[in-house]
């Protein structure tokens, strides 16, 4: 499995043992789960937006209506309409 190597500061790695000790796990399950669940994350992240666009293109005219405040102004020949 490929690894890879990660610097810690001497106070970071510190706090990394203490934490992994009161786990009763090895620091390098702890920074491999603490990854992996930021993997995760920022998937979920990444669907959730494509969703909120999806649904927002959908439903961009009803927006509109309900925001009309909120629409772009748009220039004709150099005059805001």
């Amino acid at each position: 499995m490929p690894a890879l190597n990660v610097e810690f500061s001497d106070r970071e790695l510190e706090d990394l043992r203490q934490i992994a000790k009161e786990r009763g796990t090895s620091m390098k399950a702890l920074v491999r789960e603490a990854a992996a669940a930021d993997i995760v994350r920022h998937r979920a992240l990444k669907e959730g937006a494509e969703a909120f666009r999806e649904f927002f293109t959908a439903h961009a005219d009803e927006f509109a209506a309900a925001f009309p405040d909120d629409e772009p102004v748009v220039k004709v020949e150099g005059r805001a309409v």
